[in-house]
């Protein structure tokens, strides 16, 4: 059966169950400060979990794309070494929202297993919670019971809180878990040792599959858990674990969910896998994973980058790009050219990768090249610092070292780590850190938040945005929590009902005012989190539990208004002028400027940009009526609504029209009602942003009037300056005249240069075989300083030449030696380390080169007859 197969029937069966199958979340996570990545299937599901929103749907299945390579779910040091970990995964997943519980799951996860898979029952072990007296939770009888109904007795084992009791993180909804384990060794091996001594033990063939967690608690800050007032069903199955186990293999990779990536490696390498632990076997592993998590997580909206989500992929590429150049040698780009292998894949089934296909292999290609260009060098200084670890009897590479290839050479500490335990070393990864602390500390500090408990006020199940058609309502807060940062405390609030729009999909949050009787409060942003909606204010009212005036700054939230309806115009009119591979990749709409980032893999140019905005300002000028009705997900596909990549949306979504023939997007942003409000568009910066992504900004209303009436004030400025009506022209002739001017400067100052080189020439002293010249000369630059240093070199042998100037206020030096001196150590002179050690301290200044050719610039131009003199001792 292939691996396609298999999840169609993990998915038909529960559709028969009566559960709705749901499309993958997006793998990079937004509006959730506590993850970066989807780590598990429940996190789209979350805010229902928490009570945040109420579930269209009581009963869910999916697969879901899952990241797993920072903090507490960290594999990524297994990846490629064993069998079965992986960075990114899909995870198999059936979801109850307050409807059925420990029967329902327990039983269907046997009726799969068994009777759809066929997978033997003696292989089967499921473990339950023992209970933790410490926290007053019990043994999970009931699991225990309901299991006890279909598997053996002695296939049951009672496991610890850390294996047996799930949580979301350090607060929210937990709960007891049921595991289930296979056996996969052969039958003599599980007749000779029980695997139930296996379980949890880390042994490769007796694995965890699928994971059943009972959600009945939430944590609090302070530690305490309290009945949720429903009870969920959450369950989690490794579908590469899976497919290995139907397909009876013993590795994953062995399984035609990698079998086509190894063979697309193989082609390209020209090397072999043979399955083994060897350095070569274990880069294609690591290649076949680590190019999923890449493309994937590039398609759902996430660059590489030097911060947060983006430098965990770079970190990802980056390890990538070291195994095929240590261990295939492979010398160029390698993984950018597997990705059709892999788009092709998952056509079926997460679609968005083939959709931007040549998108993603530009990003790949261009950061595999450029971490190419300083590999070598990296690899060459690791090997200098594993030389000397070892020659001082160390075990383990310094910290600031470690520190320094990160900088220097782009190595991720995994990277070094890696390196450094391939030559039995371990790295000072406190003293890492403190040099990373060093680079960061003061401003993560001003910003490092301590997030309190929420305080309940009126509490209700759900809060709603009301934003879209009242920017003042009568409401009431819901809860606040206090968050303390270094300097200060702040709060934030949530409201039954709210005007506040929160920052989303590139939008600005909203600011304004809370009225509590007599007493007004600023709201001075708005955030959403989990689904709530976020109002951050310094100070909390006197009276907290009465009724709210809540109040958007109405004006602000016009102009932004303005802006996002520019972006939907823009966003068309790139596409009619660039071409329909244009797509949105990130933008910033605020009450002052909008900016947009899309998919373009050329500078866009100024007649291409002209062309844009006069679409744009068409559309503005034609008033069209900017049409926003909530549709079902399908009906908004089929009449053509752009979705962007990397968003997640529900059954139901806002679909905002501008010309039926023009614009549609999905967008859950704020509009003007007609383009003619906007008033005007202007384009005034077009930039790269990383591979393949181009940013334009633009300005609207009054501020691109004021923008055009100061290009207006500064044309008439040139103008009078210059005396004349057409600037532009009088510039050209100036410029024509500077040239003109330059070109005869040249040529003066090479007569110059060839007299002062016959006169210092003549002045030439013989110091012990060598011919000294050491001058000060009235020369413009020091470009030309040097011309007249190669002109004196070449009439001259055994030669040292020092020649300084003071070029504008400023001292100029040029030491030249003749490198026959070094060859037959007739002299032991660096010219680089004299103009470091003994020159730039004269002049206040620095400087530097080559053995033979060295330069200096200083603020300081009082001590160059020294400076020669200097020179002069060091001949000897």
């Amino acid at each position: 059966m292939t691996s396609a197969a298999i999840r169609q029937q993990f998915l038909d069966f529960f559709k028969e169950k009566q559960h709705t199958i749901v499309a993958s979340a997006p793998i990079v996570i937004k509006n959730d400060p506590t993850l970066l990545f989807t780590n598990a299937g429940m996190n789209q599901f979350k805010d229902y979990f928490l009570g945040n929103k109420v579930p269209v749907h009581r009963r869910v299945a999916d697969t879901q794309k899952c990241l797993r390579v920072s903090g507490k779910h960290n594999d990524l040091e297994e990846v490629g070494v064993d069998t079965y970990h992986h960075t990114m995964f899909e995870m198999l997943g059936n979801w109850s929202f307050g409807d059925y519980f420990k029967k329902e799951a327990i039983a269907w996860s046997w009726e799969l297993l068994t009777e759809i898979f066929k997978i033997n029952p003696e292989q089967i072990y499921v473990t339950v919670f023992e209970g933790d007296a410490s926290e007053g939770l019990p043994f999970d009888q009931q699991a225990y019971d309901e299991w006890a109904k279909w598997v053996a007795k002695g296939h049951i084992l009672k496991g610890n809180k850390k294996d047996n009791f799930w949580e979301m993180g350090d607060t929210g909804p937990c709960g007891p878990c049921s595991e289930i384990h296979l056996d996969c060794r052969s039958e003599e091996e599980r007749k000779q040792l029980s695997g139930a001594t296996l379980v949890n033990a880390d042994h490769p063939q007796v694995i965890e599959i699928w994971n059943n967690v009972f959600m009945q608690f939430n944590r609090g800050k302070d530690g305490s858990l309290s009945p949720l007032p429903e009870k969920h069903v959450d369950t989690g199955m490794g579908f590469e674990r899976l497919v290995r186990v139907l397909q009876k293999k013993t590795s994953n990779y062995d399984t035609d969910v990698f079998t086509g990536t190894l063979e697309a490696i193989s082609d390209l390498t020209g090397k072999n896998y043979t399955a083994s632990d060897s350095r070569p076997d274990i880069a294609f592993r690591v290649l076949a994973d680590h190019i999923r998590a890449i493309a994937f997580t590039i398609a759902d909206g996430q660059l590489p980058s030097n911060t947060g989500a983006g430098y965990v992929i770079r970190r990802i590429l980056r390890r990538a790009v070291r195994y095929y150049y240590s261990y295939l040698d492979y010398k160029s780009p390698l993984l950018y050219q597997l990705i059709p292998v892999i788009a092709r894949q998952f056509e079926g089934v997460f679609p968005e990768l083939i959709q931007q296909q040549d998108f993603v292999v530009k990003v790949i290609r261009e950061e595999e090249e450029a971490f190419l260009r300083t590999l070598d060098k990296g690899l060459k200084k690791m090997e200098e610092l594993i030389s000397g670890a070892k020659a001082a009897n160390s075990q383990q590479l310094d910290g600031a070292q470690a520190f320094e290839l990160y900088d220097t050479f782009g190595f991720p500490i995994d990277l070094t780590r890696l390196i450094a335990s391939e030559n039995g070393l371990s790295v000072d990864e406190p003293g890492f850190s403190h040099e990373m602390q060093q680079q960061k500390n003061r401003s993560r500090a001003a910003t490092a938040l301590d997030t309190e408990d929420w305080v309940s006020v009126h509490p209700t199940s759900s809060t709603s945005f009301v934003g879209y058609d009242d920017l003042l309502v009568y409401t009431k807060v819901v809860k606040y929590r206090k968050v303390k940062s270094k300097n200060k405390e702040t709060f934030q609030l949530v409201l039954a009902q709210t005007p506040f729009y929160a920052e989303s999909g590139g939008q600005i949050g909203d600011t304004g005012v809370l009225v509590f009787g007599d007493e007004q409060i600023a709201v001075e942003n708005t955030k959403k989190e989990n689904g709530e909606f976020l109002h951050f204010v310094q100070r909390l009212p006197a009276k907290i539990d009465g009724e709210v005036i809540a109040k958007v700054d109405a004006e602000r939230r016009l102009h932004i208004s303005y802006n996002h309806t520019a972006t939907h115009l823009l966003h068309a009119a790139l596409k009619q002028v660039l071409g329909t591979h244009v797509n949105q990749k990130g933008s910033l709409v605020s009450e002052d400027v909008l900016r947009f980032d899309v998919s373009h893999f050329a500078k866009i140019t100024e007649e291409e940009l002209q062309q844009v905005a006069s679409i744009v300002n068409e559309k503005i000028r034609e008033n069209i009526a900017v049409d926003i009705a909530s549709l079902p997900k399908e009906e908004a596909l089929k009449k053509g609504a752009m979705a962007l990549f990397g968003e997640k949306y529900g059954d139901i979504v806002r679909v905002v029209t501008i010309d039926p023939n023009f614009s549609i997007e999905f967008c859950g942003g704020t509009h003007v009602a007609r383009t003619g409000m906007i008033g005007l568009m202007v384009i005034t910066a077009e930039s790269a942003v990383a591979a393949g992504v181009r940013r334009i900004e633009a300005l609207t209303g009054g501020a691109a009037i004021r923008y055009f009436a100061d290009k207006v004030r500064q044309h008439k400025a040139v103008a009078d300056i210059l005396k004349t009506k057409d600037p532009i022209k009088a510039i050209e002739k100036l410029l024509e005249e500077k040239s003109a001017l330059e070109s005869k400067l040249t040529s003066l100052e090479a007569k110059e240069i060839s007299a002062l080189a016959a006169d210092l020439k003549n002045k030439a002293t013989t110091m012990g075989g060598v011919n000294f010249i050491g001058a000060k000369v009235e020369l413009s630059s020091a470009d030309g300083l040097k011309k007249l240093a190669f002109a004196l070199k070449n009439e001259l042998t055994d030669y040292v030449i020092v020649l300084t100037a003071a070029i504008q206020g400023k001292a100029s030096v040029v030491v030249i030696l003749d490198p026959a001196l070094q060859v037959n150590k007739s002299l032991d002179l660096d010219a680089g380390q004299l103009i470091k050690k003994t020159i730039a301290p004269l002049i206040k200044g620095g400087g530097g080169g080559s053995k033979d050719l060295a330069t200096a610039g200083g603020q300081d131009a009082s001590n160059l007859d020294q400076v020669i003199e200097a020179v002069r001792k060091a001949i000897g």
